[in-house]
């Protein structure tokens, strides 16, 4: 039997990290600071894990994350905004004007 660190969810479980929210899309993300590059790595126990390259002072991580994700969804920076999590790996962002479909297609986490 798996440990908890070791069990993760397939993409199927896509509507569980990404929601529809007013006006865009809330998603679950996981961060790991001081990545050797910018990636996803497909969704960890209930959140997309994303690696970053910037560690996890002053909030460089979570601008790197909003520029990471901006490239990677198609949308401004000023789009995207951290709603919980500022100060942990574990966060939750907003992507105005996104739909579930088009952010589940962009991040790689299924239909």
């Amino acid at each position: 039997m798996p440990t908890p660190r070791e069990t993760h969810e397939d993409e199927s479980s896509a509507p569980t990290v990404i929601s529809e929210a007013p006006g865009g899309v809330s998603i679950r993300v996981r961060v790991q600071p001081r990545s050797s590059r910018n990636q996803t790595e497909g969704v960890h126990n209930g959140a997309i894990r994303i690696r970053l390259t910037s560690p996890p002072v002053e909030g460089a991580a979570n601008e790197a994350l909003i520029g990471f994700f901006s490239k990677l969804l198609g949308v401004r920076k000023g789009a995207i905004h951290i709603e919980a999590g500022t100060k942990s790996r574990d966060k939750r962002v907003f992507v105005e004007g996104l739909s579930k479909t088009e952010a589940a297609e962009a991040l790689g986490v299924g239909p």
